[in-house]
């Protein structure tokens, strides 16, 4: 096969969508919650949480749709907590994500192996299914791209869209910004400003928890410790360099999901496999070191306020 036909084939960027989903989601979701001004890495816990409840719930219902609904709960919980410690017991949020992640980590791990035992999930676990588009479906090239993705890829565009518009567009997501920017003056204002951190971290967690459902019962139909593999974290790369908007977060997460898809093409040129497999993490490294450096975050991101009133 010749180099330059890799970028010729449709599936490389099929799988890029597909690639940049569970990068995408978390991204966004972080971008709520710092826009609210909560520093939230714990999008790698989340995802994990979601994928092991999404998994489990599917497989005992035997009804995917039903795993999805309880994968986002189990991250909007677990986010409830996150906002609780961060924005009413004013813990140090970087601290308390990677606890966080260290717990999910533990926990997903011990129920696995508690619950499933070394024959894993069961092999008849549903999953969220593709789905193949009329019209665009027949477009050659353009609809080997688009049509057949798993339906969650669907609904990221739909929440791409939304999320930017409620980001940017509603007094709510002004609100959201406005206590991520300058908290004393958004209270001046009369906005309740841990109602609006509380907001933005549980749908945080709700987008990320999306991303997390996605690996277990999108791209596949069962849970295996440590999953995520550090998307979370890439993520959160993502979500810098997308300059913390919903849209940014997304192309930022596509270039991240070119550079996997890319790496797993190229697995059939005589190019060492280790070599190849770094190239995701090269791109979030330059991503972090080159634009990303220059992003600005909001002013009071991270930062713990303790109201007036």
């Amino acid at each position: 096969m010749d180099f330059l036909s890799i970028f010729a084939n449709p599936y490389l960027w099929a799988s890029t969508i597909a690639m940049a989903t569970p990068l995408a989601l978390p991204a966004i979701g972080g971008t709520f919650s710092e826009r609210s001004g909560v520093v939230n890495i714990s999008m790698e816990g989340i995802m994990l949480i979601s994928a092991f409840s999404s998994a489990a719930f599917a497989g005992y219902f035997h009804n995917a749709w039903l795993g999805l609904l309880m994968g986002v709960l189990s991250g909007m919980l677990i986010s409830a907590i996150f906002a609780w410690a961060a924005a009413r017991m004013y813990a140090n949020q970087v601290v308390l994500g990677m606890a966080f992640n260290i717990f999910a980590s533990g926990i997903t791990a011990y129920l696995f192996n508690a619950i499933y035992g070394p024959t894993g999930t069961p092999s008849d676990t549903p999953k969220i299914p593709d789905i193949n588009i009329p019209i665009i479906d027949s477009i050659p090239f353009i609809g080997k791209i688009l049509s057949g993705q798993n339906a969650i890829v669907y609904i990221m565009f739909i929440l791409i869209i939304l999320a930017q518009w409620f980001l940017f567009k509603t007094t709510l997501g002004l609100r959201i910004r406005a206590v991520g920017e300058n908290p004393e003056a958004a209270e001046t204002a009369g906005i309740n400003v841990v109602r609006m951190k509380y907001i933005g971290v549980i749908l945080g967690g709700a987008f990320s928890a999306l991303g997390g459902a996605y690996l277990a019962i999108g791209v596949l139909n069962s849970f295996s410790p440590e999953m995520s593999s550090g998307r979370g974290y890439i993520a959160l790369a993502a979500m810098i360099f997308g300059k913390w908007t919903p849209v940014g977060s997304f192309l930022a997460a596509i270039l991240f999901g070119f550079a996997t898809a890319l790496s797993y093409s190229l697995q059939n040129f005589a190019i060492s496999k280790n070599l190849i497999m770094m190239l995701p993490y090269i791109v979030t490294i330059l991503a972090l070191v080159g634009i990303g450096g220059k992003s600005v975050a909001p002013a009071a991101d991270g930062v713990p306020y303790r109201p007036k009133k």
